[in-house]
């Protein structure tokens, strides 16, 4: 079984490159202090320890050299206090095993050094006293205990470089924490930025941080810019059009009026509508949502709006909310609602029932428009959102005179909001399930 790292990484940028900066500088600081702890307090350690031994060697020779124990006792602790050392004679408690507490760095150095050069040690106790090492000898008087104050065999602060380590390691963590913070804040920026402009909003940005950043920054207002401009001719452009087109079509409407009625009269006035109707539809395609600003709107409101509309044309709606609570989202209400009309408008042609149901998550608002007509084949559903696509005679997006645009106009508003729209297959009616999911 192979094991990932790759979910307990960090997923964002700032983590990323704390985590690449971080842990190498701290991995380096830990090896190496702990081998320059390692062999700093042995050299400490077996000088010290060399010391205690030629103290503890002169007791040893007065305690042997003596006639009886009392001669012993009288030659050895005069000598034992001027070194500064205890002394008992004959011990009456003797340590069987040498004795350690679990968090003492430097014991396995002392009693490795002590017993490497006193070859009558018996035990070594360095846990029973704090502060202090208690060394038992055998002698011919007994086994002889001596106490040595634990600062003559190792040094008092062996912890002392590793907080140092520490301290330094918390320090070049805050100084990375902040240069990081303040390289990475205007790509949060730039990203914010095109986000808001791919859901139609522009907010103010300039480019900043490093050369990289500033000209992705550059490269991104270029961009906007241009887009910009180019909607902004589409504008202009569909001004003129919508004027010169509608012009002759409403003379047409008017000089048919004054004529006769008659069945030549009546089917050239339902070709003038059809060319009207067609005509709007370019245009509701070319303009997009580009000339609507974003505003607070209320998608429970938008939803009744179109079931209204579909009860005044004469149809049925089944709609349906399943937000938690009222919500606003900053979104082109005309936009959202033109689309959603025309996911309805698709499904009533091609069903007898449709149902629109309105739901939210954490990071969108969703759309559900379902129908039980024939639906549309998978392999063609992506077909189907392609500007001016034309599928089979059973659901044929453009059937009833259409130009094959409803799709296509929605899915470009939910791409103008952060979203998109997705084509499946309804597990309740059985027909087409179009989703049209907005950013929130």
């Amino acid at each position: 079984m192979r094991l990932s790292l790759k979910p307990f990484l960090p997923r964002s940028l700032f983590g990323r490159a704390a985590l690449i900066l971080i842990v190498p500088t701290v991995t380096i600081q830990l090896i190496v202090s702990i081998a320059f702890i390692q062999r700093h307090f042995e050299g400490v350690t077996r000088q010290l320890v060399h010391g205690v031994v030629v103290d503890l060697g002169l007791l040893r020779q007065a305690v042997e050299a003596a006639p009886s124990l009392e001669a012993a006792l009288a030659a050895a602790q005069p000598l034992a206090r001027a070194v500064e050392l205890g002394l008992e004679l004959p011990a009456l408690a003797v340590a069987e095993a040498d004795r350690r507490a679990w968090g003492d760095l430097t014991a396995g150095a002392v009693i490795a050094e002590l017993r490497g050069r006193l070859p009558n040690v018996v035990s070594i106790d360095l846990a029973s006293v704090r502060g202090t090492v208690l060394l038992t000898e055998d002698t011919r008087f007994g086994p002889m205990r001596v106490s040595v104050p634990r600062g003559r065999v190792s040094a008092s602060n062996p912890h002392q470089l590793l907080v140092i380590m520490l301290l330094a390691s918390v320090l070049m963590t805050l100084i990375a924490y902040l240069f990081l913070r303040n390289q990475l804040r205007p790509i949060k920026r730039l990203a914010e930025a095109a986000e808001a402009f791919g859901k139609g909003e522009t907010v103010p940005y300039r480019p900043r941080g490093a050369l990289e950043v500033r000209a992705a920054g550059a490269a991104f207002l270029d961009m906007r810019g241009r887009i910009e401009r180019a909607i902004e001719t589409r504008t202009l452009m569909l001004s003129g059009v919508s004027h010169d087109l509608r012009t002759p079509i409403t003379r047409l409407r008017l000089g048919l009026s004054m004529l006769p009625e008659d069945e030549e009269v009546v089917a050239l006035l339902s070709d003038v509508r059809e060319m009207e109707r067609l005509v709007d539809e370019f245009l509701a395609f070319v303009r997009g949502d580009a000339m609507e600003d974003s505003v607070e709107a209320d998608p429970v409101e938008i939803a009744g709006r179109i079931a209204d509309n579909v009860a005044r044309s004469g149809g049925h709606l089944e709609w349906e909310s399943r937000l938690p609570g009222p919500l606003l989202l900053r979104l082109r209400p005309q936009a959202v609602q033109r689309a959603v009309e025309n996911l309805v408008g698709n499904a009533q042609r091609h069903g007898s029932r449709v149902r629109l149901t309105l739901s939210a998550t954490e990071r969108g608002l969703r759309f559900v428009v379902e129908d039980n007509g024939p639906g549309i084949p998978e392999a063609q559903r992506e077909a189907a959102m392609a500007p001016f696509a034309r599928l089979g005679a059973a659901r044929d997006p453009n059937r009833g005179g259409g130009v094959g645009l409803g799709l296509s106009i929605a899915a470009d508003v939910a791409r103008s909001h952060g979203g998109r729209l997705v084509l499946g297959r309804s597990e309740d009616l059985g027909g087409l399930r179009a989703e049209l999911m907005l950013a929130r």
